[in-house]
């Protein structure tokens, strides 16, 4: 579903993530652990295209209204005037488009969405005026209508209730039946190993790949840890294109 070649994205010209290759199957479940900064999230930012390459390559297998994405919560601005329904709604925008009209049968798909996530009667409600839980929920229930084969999350567990974890695990059991293929950011192990087969430890570049049993280990971890301490923002600069770096620091604006 997704390859990478030598895949470096660098920022100010300094490498946030460093000569990464490696593939992710379809139908697989992979979840990308590592220490804070070590370049999880410009990993799936980087299958979506929204940071440039600084060098290498990557496909991805699909077309991109074909990938669903579920960013941190950081990124939301929760003070924006949004319903719980309008934000569910732009899971059908792959399909209508910009200008298109958003049928009954795809607002039949928002409530079904809705109540599989446990959020019934919500769909009014602004999204400033909901818990960290249940606007994680609100968001899977925008991945559900959106029906993506590639499935990306961007910490999807962090900060959130036990109701909204027990309903991702389950989404995720029915992704895995499904034959979708979930890239997932985490920071718990013990999920992950319960629940993705598959573990990119990651600190800037690859300090293991596989099946999770094999790479999620002790020694691994501090590894990738001493990793990320020993990286130097003042060092010499890498060798990257000036003008991916430009963009991907506008992007990050």
């Amino acid at each position: 579903m997704v390859r990478l070649e030598n895949v470096t994205v660098s920022y100010r010209q300094h490498p946030a993530l460093h000569h990464v290759s490696g593939h992710i199957a379809a139908g697989s479940l992979t979840a990308v652990v590592g220490p804070n900064g070590s370049g999880k999230s410009t990993l799936l930012k980087s299958m979506l295209g929204l940071v440039p390459l600084a060098g290498g390559q990557l496909r991805v297998d699909l077309p991109r209204q074909r990938i669903a994405y579920l960013p941190q919560q950081s990124d939301i601005d929760r003070s924006f005037p949004m319903s719980v329904q309008d934000c569910v709604l732009l899971g059908c925008w792959p399909a209508s488009g910009a200008w298109g009209r958003v049928d009954q049968a795809q607002r039949a798909s928002v409530a079904q969405a809705l109540g599989r996530v446990q959020l019934q009667g919500f769909e009014q409600r602004p999204l400033g005026a909901l818990s960290a839980g249940q606007l994680q929920r609100v968001l899977l229930a925008r991945l559900l209508v959106q029906e993506g084969e590639l499935i990306l999350l961007d910490e999807p567990f962090n900060a959130v209730d036990a109701r909204t974890t027990e309903a991702l695990l389950t989404l995720l059991a029915q992704w895995q039946q499904q034959q979708r293929t979930v890239v997932a950011v985490v920071h718990d192990n013990a999920l992950v190993r319960a629940y993705f087969p598959n573990t990119l430890v990651l600190a800037r570049q690859v300090v293991a790949w596989g099946d999770t049993a094999l790479a999620l280990t002790p020694a691994n971890l501090l590894r990738a840890g001493a990793m990320a301490e020993a990286w130097d923002e003042d060092a010499d600069l890498c060798h990257a294109d000036a003008d991916a770096d430009a963009a991907l620091s506008e992007t990050r604006r």
